[in-house]
Parts: structure tokens; sequence; C-alpha cells
């Protein structure tokens, strides 16, 4: 019987999914805190810009894995799905977070506060989520996470369109129109490619059913 010993454990794709999940919990968490507590912005958007180049750091180590491995758990493709989405979560939460400080946004809109409680949970289903990929007989339990992820997305969509709608009727500032519209837009996104995730791990849990 040929052996390859050279071939790396299989669980290690897990342990990094779930490491990049909590990466992105301790990201949302941050930029909550940065919103609610509107202190030392600088400081705390540096330290989800230090998250977002640990989260880059989990993808490439991800994606070589993915080059070296010759029999992946699951399928390449949703392996290499799954590392891009939450990289780019990742990225968004980040692009919220730097644009507070280059705009020199004044204060935080309470849409703004209540998107970011949503990434918080929308994040936090992600993680949940991911140890549910070790085990066949666990693949069941994640339809409810990734229920409750689209939940939170369309719950998002609809704080999205009401802070566009007080956007546009409180401000007679242009500057502030443009500015908390892209922060906005951000975090819409960085809820969309969760949903993304959600999407990939469905289509994992119907593969290996």
């Amino acid at each position: 019987m040929v052996r390859f010993p050279f071939l790396p454990r299989e669980e290690k794709f897990f342990d990094l999914f779930e490491e990049s999940a909590r990466n992105l919990v301790k990201a949302a968490q941050l930029l909550a805190n940065l919103l609610e507590d509107w202190q030392d912005v600088a400081e705390k958007a540096s330290q989800i810009t230090e998250l977002e180049h640990h989260g880059d750091n989990i993808t490439h180590r991800i994606i070589a894995q993915l080059h070296s491995t010759f029999v992946t758990p699951i399928d390449r493709e949703d392996i290499a799905q799954l590392a891009n989405r939450m990289d780019d979560v990742m990225d968004f939460i980040e692009g919220a977070a730097v644009a507070l400080v280059l705009y020199a946004v004044d204060k935080p809109t309470e849409r703004a506060k209540e998107l970011a409680d949503i990434l918080v949970r929308v994040t936090s289903e992600v993680s949940k989520a991911m140890p549910r990929l070790r085990k066949r007989k666990e693949l069941s339990h994640m339809r409810e996470h990734c229920i409750e992820i689209n939940r939170l997305e369309n719950e998002a969509d609809s704080a999205i369109r009401s802070a566009l709608a007080e956007l546009f009727h409180d401000h007679v500032d242009l500057t502030d129109v443009i500015k908390w519209r892209e922060i906005y837009e951000h975090m819409e996104n960085a809820t969309d490619r969760c949903e993304d995730i959600a999407d990939v791990l469905e289509g994992v849990m119907i593969k290996r059913a």
C-alpha cells in the first residue's frame, strides 16, 4: 500500500476556517465598540487594520494548504470560496473603519451603530457555523446558522435603506452624504459577503449529506 506521509492533515483547513471566522468577530466587535465609544478612533481603526492583516495571513495559509493537499476534506472550490469570502468580509469591515478616520467623521450615526451590531451578530453566526464542517453528522445543524445569517442580511438591507433615506432627508451637507454613503456601503457589503459564506456552507451541506 502506497502511503503519503507528506500530505497535510485535513483538519488544518478546519482550524484555519475557524481562526478566520473568529478574527471576523473580533473585527466586528472592535468596529461596534469604536462607534459606541467614540474615543481614540484612529487607534481603534488601526487595531482593525491589524486584524485585517492577520486575516490576509490566514487566507494565504489556506490557499497554500490547498495547493499542497492532494485530497481535500471538502471540494477545492468550496475551500477557496470560503477563504475568499471571509477575506472580503474583513476587507469591508476595515474599509468602514478606515473611512471613519480618513473622512474625519465628527460623530457616528445611530444607523451606523445598528449596522455594526448586525455585523457582530452575523459574523458570530459564521463563527458558530464553521466547526460544523468537521463532522458529517454536524452538518445538518449548520442550516440553522445559515438561516440566521440570511435573516440578519435582510435586517441589514432594511437598516441600510432607512439609513440612506434619513441621510438624504436630514443632511444638507453634500460632503456628509458622500462620506456616510460610502461607510454604509462598506458595512452592507460585509453583511452581503456573510450571506455568500452561508450559501457556500449550504452547498457543502448538500454535497456531503
